[in-house]
């Protein structure tokens, strides 16, 4: 995946999360966000990674982003990675 595709999957799962209160206040506290940083911090691809990895901590989200919004959710690996900063890490 090329990095301009990947920074729309993940703006679009964004613009997912953020039409849902709940989830996005759980995002919130488990970023240490705020709206006004999901605002300044919108185009940076480090927190564009974060948005995906939160997503992907849960099969269901990640199955409600992809069916409201037409993204494949084969694809969010695949954005994550072709992100700046999304690279997989090994802990060995």
């Amino acid at each position: 995946m090329k990095l301009i595709e990947a920074q729309t999957y993940a703006l679009t799962a964004l613009g997912w999360l953020a039409q849902r209160d709940e989830l996005l206040g759980h995002f919130i506290g488990s970023t240490g966000s705020s709206l006004e940083s999901i605002k300044e911090n919108v185009q940076e691809a480090g927190y564009l990674v974060s948005v995906l990895d939160f997503l992907m901590m849960e099969d269901r989200w990640l199955l409600e982003c992809c069916d409201s919004t037409g993204l494949d959710p084969n694809d969010m690996r695949f954005a994550r990675l072709a992100l700046p900063g999304g690279a997989e890490f090994h802990w060995t």
